[in-house]
């Protein structure tokens, strides 16, 4: 099948969410894609931040393969061989002591806000429930979620919302203090706000958050959902910031492009949960959590991360001369490789010259061009890509 024709079926089959563009991409290999009428391109989006090990790594690969031969699913009624060491090697990695398996970030981040509310009932009564997030903050899809998220966009029409959440903007330690109030048991950030215009916490913030916190009683929840796991130049954002949270979130790059997600806590918190209070029918099971631990390992042991953060620190250098060239473009920000061109004028049309000369990107917050290639990326592709989007970028003058 070609794109038309993929194109045509999908819209006769598929639900309409997503503004999807014009094409269908039907192969991958490290940085580059193809689609349907095989014309290549230069993966800069990374399924958004998921295949950080670029598509079809070698080593996710055989992983799968030879999980599949095995065993492909158990439920969570059992042990799991691959689940275990997952866990092992994530918590040997963090500040955790416990690990939850899941599908997705959404799951990760509805276990948090669970596991955070009975926590703090559990130890201060039954009048603690409330989490406050940021403004501009990204949490997930379900109902609960995007109650978290604060963005109203992503909630409107779907009233009545769940109670229990406040907002409080980002990186302003003063208005989260005033927000602080009887029913209030936690905090969640994400250390870098992807879909958010790619805005990454002030270190000052985050250790007056954590103070703020341990002196309140509060358990400070941190969405790693898309800034972990190597994408920031380090393992976990947090570890920029040398503050560590209660509870951690991780999804979208864990299982190198197959759906897995994982919830972290300490185990003073993480106790609280017992048989019956959550749980994932596909949680961690034996095949997403193979690759999961094939990719961790991956990132771990072969200089993934150092990569990440040399080839970040350079590429945010050349994207920081575009200032010099284009008047419209107001910022660039971002740690490793998710980085954020903030521009004066919206973003689309450019994402779309883009990708008619063989570069994805995308748009996030309407005008910041957000830039999240795999953390194997290379110089020369770095290269690549900003000569696209200088030129892409040119026509819009």
């Amino acid at each position: 099948m070609n794109n038309q024709e993929i194109m045509a079926m999908g819209q006769q089959y598929v639900m309409n969410t997503y503004g999807r563009l014009p094409m269908a991409l039907v192969k991958g290999k490290g940085a580059w894609v193809w689609d349907a009428e095989g014309r290549q391109y230069l993966d800069f989006v990374s399924g958004i931040a998921v295949n950080s090990l670029g598509h079809t790594h070698p080593r996710v690969v055989e992983a799968i393969n030879k999980q599949a031969q095995t065993l492909l699913h158990c439920s969570n009624l059992y042990w799991i061989e691959s689940q275990v060491k997952l866990a092992k090697l994530l918590v040997e990695n963090s500040c955790a002591d416990k690990a939850f398996f899941c599908n997705s970030g959404a799951e990760a981040n509805e276990g948090a806000i669970k596991l955070a509310r009975k926590y703090a009932k559990q130890h201060y009564g039954p009048e603690k429930y409330e989490i406050i997030t940021a403004t501009n903050s990204f949490h997930g899809r379900t109902l609960a979620t995007i109650t978290a998220t604060g963005q109203t966009k992503y909630q409107k029409g779907f009233e009545p919302l769940p109670q229990g959440f406040t907002y409080v903007p980002f990186n302003d330690l003063n208005a989260l203090e005033q927000a602080l109030g009887p029913h209030t048991c936690a905090v969640m950030l994400e250390p870098v706000q992807g879909e958010g215009g790619v805005i990454p916490a002030d270190p000052s913030y985050l250790m007056g958050v954590k103070r703020l916190c341990e002196e309140k009683g509060l358990l400070l929840i941190f969405d790693e959902v898309q800034s972990g796991l190597g994408r920031t130049g380090k393992f976990l954002a947090y570890q920029h910031y040398g503050v560590e949270p209660d509870i951690m979130t991780l999804a979208k790059a864990l299982g190198g492009g197959f759906p897995i997600g994982a919830m972290l806590a300490k185990d003073h918190v993480a106790k609280v949960f017992q048989p019956g209070d959550h749980a994932s029918t596909f949680g961690g099971n034996p095949l997403a959590s193979s690759a999961a631990l094939a990719a961790m390992e991956t990132l771990l042991q072969e200089g993934v991360l150092e990569n990440a953060q040399a080839i970040g620190d350079y590429f945010k250098d050349k994207l920081s001369s575009l200032k010099n060239k284009f008047s419209y473009v107001k910022e660039v920000r971002g740690l490793g490789l998710i980085l954020g061109v903030e521009l004066t004028i919206e973003g689309k049309d450019i994402v779309a010259r883009c990708l008619e000369q063989g570069l994805l990107i995308n748009c996030t917050n309407v005008n910041v061009l957000r830039f999240l290639p795999p953390l194997i990326i290379n110089r020369d592709e770095v290269d690549q890509a900003l000569d696209i989007l200088i030129g892409a970028m040119g026509t819009s003058l």
